[in-house]
C-alpha cells in the first residue's frame, strides 16, 4: 500500500494511493508522522488505509503538489555501501580504500529534519557553495517505538519505505571535515523524501537470501542516466542498522533511516573519485535530477540559486585568561 501526504487546494491532506494514481484522502488526517504515533505499527495503518477504499475518493495524484510523506522527528543516514565509501573518500580527501573502522558497525549520523523536501520541489544551492552533488538513497522509517532490539524483532518496527536525496554541497563538507567531527552545514539544506511511503509488505517479494532487497536504482541528471545500482549491494541489512540505531537508545515512530548511497554512480563525488576530475559536473541552477527506486517511484527536483550567505568573523584567537 502507498501513502501519499500531498497539498490540494491549499490544504495539506494524507492519502492512499492508488495503481492508476486516484487518491483516497484519509479523513482528518494531515500528518502521516501524526497517524503512525498514533497506532501500533504496520497492521494499524493497513486497516487504516484498506478503510479508505471503500470511500469517496480525492483528486489525482497529477492534480496536487506532493509533500515529502511526512515530517520525521529524526533523520539517521547510514552509509552501508563499500563502492560509495571508496570513490567519495578518494573524491573528499584524496585517500584511498576503505577504513576498517566503516566494517565494524553501520555508522550513521544525524541530518537536518527540518530541511526535507518533496518529490518535485526545487532545491536551492546551499549558501556559500559551488560544489553541489546529489545522493541516492532509500530509507525506512518506524513504524513503532523499541529500543535494543535485535535485527529479528527490528523488522516488526519498519513500517515502509521511500526514496531518499542527501543533498550534499561537497565544498563544505570537505572544509568541516577536517575537523573531525563530521558533516554540518554540507548536509544541512536539504534532503528530498518521496514519492510516497509505501508499505514494508509490498517488498518481500524483493528480498533475497541474505534478507537484502533487491531493489534497481537508478540517477539521472537532466535526462541522462549517471548511475545504476542494486539495493541488495547493502553491506548491512535495513534490520541490522534499525537495531544498531536502537542500541542504548529510542527508535520511534516516523523516524527515517537513509541506507546511505548506492554505489556506481549514486552521487556525483564517487565517479568524481573514481575519474579523478569533476566529471559530470557540479549541479548548478537548472539541473533538473530524478532518483527511481523500483517498488517505490521516482523524485525528480530541479535546482535552484540560494540564498547568500550572512557574513560571519573567523574565529578569535583568544588569550587563555584563567578565573
Amino acid at each position: 500500500m502507498r501513502f501519499a501526504t500531498y497539498e490540494y487546494r491549499s490544504r495539506r491532506q494524507v492519502a492512499v494511493v492508488e495503481e492508476d494514481g486516484t487518491l483516497y484522502p484519509l479523513p482528518g488526517v494531515t500528518s502521516l508522522a501524526g497517524l503512525l504515533a498514533a497506532g501500533g505499527g504496520l497492521p494499524e495503518l493497513l486497516e487504516a488505509g484498506a478503510a479508505m477504499l471503500d470511500v469517496p475518493t480525492g483528486p489525482h495524484v497529477s492534480e496536487v503538489r506532493l509533500l515529502p510523506p511526512l515530517q520525521p522527528p529524526t533523520v539517521r543516514d547510514f552509509v552501508t555501501f563499500e563502492e560509495h565509501v571508496e570513490g567519495v573518500r578518494r573524491s573528499i580527501d584524496g585517500n584511498a580504500g576503505v577504513p576498517e573502522q566503516w566494517y565494524a558497525a553501520p555508522t550513521f549520523y544525524f541530518t537536518n529534519p527540518y530541511a526535507v523536501y518533496g518529490a518535485h520541489d526545487d532545491i536551492p544551492v546551499p549558501p556559500g557553495s559551488h560544489v553541489l552533488d546529489f545522493e541516492l538513497e532509500v530509507a525506512a522509517v518506524i513504524g513503532k517505538e523499541g529500543r535494543d532490539l535485535t535485527p529479528e524483532q527490528a523488522r516488526e518496527h519498519i513500517v515502509g519505505y521511500t526514496v531518499f536525496n542527501d543533498w550534499s554541497a561537497r565544498d563544505l563538507q570537505s572544509a568541516e571535515m577536517k575537523v573531525n567531527l563530521g558533516p554540518c552545514k554540507g548536509k544541512d539544506t536539504a534532503t528530498t523524501l518521496g514519492p510516497y511511503l509505501v508499505t514494508a509488505d509490498e517488498f518481500e517479494k524483493y528480498r533475497d537470501e541474505d534478507g537484502f532487497l533487491r531493489l534497481a536504482l537508478t540517477a539521472e541528471i537532466n535526462g541522462e542516466v549517471v548511475g545504476e545500482d542494486l539495493l541488495s549491494n547493502m553491506s548491512w541489512t535495513f534490520e541490522e542498522m534499525v537495531a544498531y540505531a536502537s542500541r542504548g537508545t529510542w527508535v520511534r515512530p516516523g523516524d527515517v533511516l537513509g541506507s546511505g548511497t548506492c554505489g556506481n554512480g549514486g552521487c556525483l563525488a564517487e565517479l568524481w573519485g573514481v575519474r579523478g576530475r569533476q566529471d559530470p559536473p557540479p549541479l548548478k541552477p537548472g539541473d533538473t535530477v530524478t532518483l527511481t527506486v523500483e517498488g517505490i517511484g521516482s523524485v525528480s527536483n530541479t535546482v535552484v540559486t540560494g540564498s547568500e550567505p550572512l557574513p560571519l568573523p573567523v574565529a578569535r584567537r583568544r588569550d587563555r585568561a584563567r578565573p
